[in-house]
């Protein structure tokens, strides 16, 4: 009983923060913030996004980690484009010459290998339970028929297609909730520059409620907001719309991107962007941490094997975001004809692999009353809770050997513990000192044996 105890108070803490129904909600943040995260967003822990628009024509850019004077990111090829002392701007000019405007690669990016229900199994297979594809980003390109943004959108120029529409159908064919992420600014929209009230009335607003009454999206996620407050951006007064009487007001979970003081303040969930600002930062808060498998969200054809992360990198990072309570937004970045790299394909492959076996101590899962721990044999452990199967989770982000000391987990007479995954559940032996903690006897397993690679995961079951 005492287990039990422990796993619904924390459980709890999470549950006061969930949507049930839709609200009359002001447009106010104190107001907005009290609707909290829908329990799908809680119980998904780890999505993909998608960065695909026109920049994945020229895809490039310096593969380095993030500066302000190397930007790595693909996507941002038109901005660091207008600044004759960047490595892209030499780039251009030495393989496009300088007639070559940004806007031409609209004509180049063709989709013409896409597949989207390709992508949609793909997605399935990796074990993410919720896609967010970039509606438009900061260059305006918007990947629908927009009609605020005529003759540069995917449906009138390049691939001819609604992009947004046709991966949302597939998407939700195969299972999975729809995102959709979007710039709140455009870099060079002339009458953004101009006239910016004038561009959040007359294109901003009138395309967020296009995306929301057309696709209806699980997420809507705001980035490019900061130039102005969301006073000026009018966010509060859509949100207050989105959550009142919007077709989506009873499941949409959004961020924390809707002004230049909104960050890590207002919002649903907050973003750590390559794992800046870190967990404790959030002080508890629901969190979301989004990066690329290498440097760039976009496709970057400067990045080679030696930049991207491994899955026993990519697993033990689902493993540390969601042991600190966070879901984890994992990056892809297509070609301009619609093809995902192989080498993206396989990372993504591999997670799924390891979540077929591991899943029940991911998803649905809660903070332990601590994050990890590190055993007496040296070995690093992250915690997870599920309050569906009662069960503690101790992920070993190495083999733990013969025998593995656990200080935290404090058995009750009903305790036992299994390797997750092996077909012979006989419960492992164990003993207990105070002081010292659960030594486990961990069985001698061969490669073939494992049930997955990467991380090892114990399941105490009566623990406190």
């Amino acid at each position: 009983m005492k287990a039990q105890y422990l796993f619904s108070v924390v459980f709890l803490s999470w549950v006061l923060s969930v949507v049930s129904e839709c609200g009359n909600y002001s447009a106010d943040w104190e107001s907005l913030d009290s609707r909290g995260n829908p329990q799908w967003y809680l119980d998904a822990k780890f999505g993909i996004f998608v960065h695909w628009g026109v920049y994945s024509v020229p895809s490039w850019a310096t593969p380095n980690p993030f500066n302000a004077a190397l930007n790595p990111y693909a996507e941002w090829y038109w901005y660091q484009l207008h600044n004759n002392q960047t490595p892209t701007y030499a780039f251009h000019e030495s393989v496009y010459g300088s007639n070559f405007p940004y806007q031409n690669f609209a004509n180049e990016f063709r989709a013409e290998l896409w597949n989207p229900t390709d992508w949609a199994n793909l997605f399935a297979n990796s074990g993410a339970k919720y896609i967010v594809l970039t509606s438009k980003h900061h260059e305006g390109f918007t990947n629908w028929p927009s009609p605020q943004s005529w003759n540069w959108n995917s449906f009138d120029v390049g691939p001819k297609r609604d992009i947004v529409g046709e991966l949302t159908n597939a998407v939700r064919g195969v299972g999975l909730e729809m995102g959709l992420y979007y710039s709140l600014y455009e870099w060079y929209n002339p009458i953004y520059l101009t006239e910016p009230q004038t561009y959040v009335e007359e294109i901003m607003l009138p395309q967020m409620t296009d995306i929301i009454n057309t696709y209806k999206p699980s997420i809507l996620w705001g980035d490019g907001c900061l130039d102005y407050s969301s006073t000026f951006w009018k966010t509060p007064e859509f949100l207050s719309w989105v959550f009142n009487e919007s077709p989506v007001c009873d499941y949409i979970a959004i961020n924390d991107r809707w002004g230049n003081d909104t960050l890590w303040k207002h919002g649903g969930f907050y973003v750590s962007e390559l794992g800046w600002p870190a967990p404790p930062f959030f002080h508890g808060h629901k969190f979301e941490e989004c990066r690329g498998m290498a440097y760039s969200f976009g496709y970057n054809r400067m990045e080679n094997a030696s930049h991207y992360w491994t899955p026993d990198k990519l697993v033990n990072r689902l493993v540390w975001v969601v042991a600190q309570g966070g879901n984890f937004l994992l990056d892809v970045g297509p070609t301009a004809d619609g093809r995902i790299p192989v080498v993206m394909q396989e990372n993504l492959l591999a997670m799924g692999a390891w979540l077929q076996v591991n899943g029940e101590a991911i998803y649905e899962s809660v903070m332990y009353r601590v994050t990890n721990e590190t055993s007496n044999e040296g070995i690093t452990v992250f915690y997870t809770v599920n309050p569906t199967t009662n069960a503690l989770y101790a992920h070993c982000i190495s083999w733990p050997g013969p025998a593995l000391t656990l200080l935290e987990p404090i058995p009750t007479d009903a305790s036992e513990i299994t390797y997750l995954g092996l077909e012979d559940t006989t419960p492992l032996k164990y003993s207990y000192t105070k002081g010292v903690g659960v030594s486990i006897q961990i069985p001698d397993l061969s490669i073939e044996e494992l049930p997955a690679q990467y991380v090892y995961v114990l399941k105490l079951v009566g623990f406190l």
